[in-house]
């Protein structure tokens, strides 16, 4: 009987092709793991599957670390020139600026940490590698000015590959100039706490980097001056395992701390009311 069979009508293949963004997905530098790119972002850019700390940009950094609607920048209109007419400097700067955006290698603003006024800079590698040149170096000097006047703690947060090659010895005068303004807060007793990040290197770890009345340093961050093969060919002989990263130099009393960056912003909260004899924040409990 017709009605207990049912015609079979061939499927029509499906000729739509769904695309995925090609932002969707992140790959981790250091173990390769990919995941969905909102994932890394609730683990603050952190690897889940490693823990590596990957690089964050400078504005995203800000707004881990400060209250938010608090934050107002500092020393906005400046911007890098070419005093010494370095070939394809200015080249480079404009695709920086495109590439980076326009707050040079690092961005300084003010706000409120947890309820504490503090004055922020914070260094971008995406810029030129964070590169310190005069800009960088005003920056600094601007903003400790801004906590000398107001008594406000300083935090840096560093990630360079040195001075800026490009301007000469302006670039290394910036080294002397950035511990100039530091000096004084600290003969003020006005505190400044120094956050070493994937890299810290070159002049800028010779400099403001190296001087906070507490240094903290993000897990496996690279630290020193010079790079490993330099140092090698010139002693002579092989480096220890882990040179130059966070725990290697934790262990050798370089750096105060090793944090997390999920932990980063309660440990400054913490170290800045026991600086400045504050007391502790709301919700934090009173180890016994």
């Amino acid at each position: 009987m017709a009605w207990f069979r049912k015609d079979k009508t061939p499927r029509q293949p499906r000729r739509e092709r769904l695309e995925i963004p090609p932002d969707t997905w992140e790959k981790c530098e250091a173990c390769g793991h990919t995941d969905i790119r909102d994932k890394f972002l609730r683990n603050l850019n952190v690897c889940p599957a490693c823990d590596f700390h990957r690089r964050v940009r400078a504005w995203d950094y800000a707004a881990m670390l400060l209250d938010e609607g608090s934050t107002v920048e500092v020393g906005s209109e400046l911007r890098s020139v070419d005093p010494l007419g370095f070939p394809e400097y200015p080249a480079r700067l404009k695709r920086a600026l495109t590439n980076a955006g326009d707050s040079d290698a690092i961005l300084t603003v003010a706000g409120l940490l947890e309820g504490l006024p503090v004055g922020i800079g914070i260094m971008d590698f995406a810029f030129m590698g964070g590169s310190m040149g005069s800009v960088v170096g005003e920056k600094i000097a601007r903003l400790g000015q801004r906590s000398l006047e107001k008594k406000h703690p300083l935090v840096i947060v560093c990630a360079s590959g040195g001075a800026r090659m490009q301007e000469g010895i302006l670039s290394l005068m910036q080294m002397a100039k950035t511990s100039a303004v530091l000096s004084q807060l600290a003969e003020r007793r006005i505190p400044y706490i120094s956050v070493l990040t994937n890299p810290t290197t070159g002049g800028v770890s010779a400099s403001f980097a190296m001087l906070g009345d507490a240094i903290l340093a993000e897990p496996g961050a690279v630290i020193g001056f010079a790079g490993p093969r330099v140092i090698k060919q010139t002693l002579g002989q092989d480096l220890p395992e882990g040179f130059q990263t966070a725990e290697f130099l934790l262990e050798k009393g370089m750096v105060d701390q090793v944090v997390h960056r999920k932990e980063l912003r309660d440990t400054l909260s913490r170290l800045m009311r026991h600086m400045t004899g504050r007391p502790a924040a709301a919700g934090h409990v009173q180890e016994s």
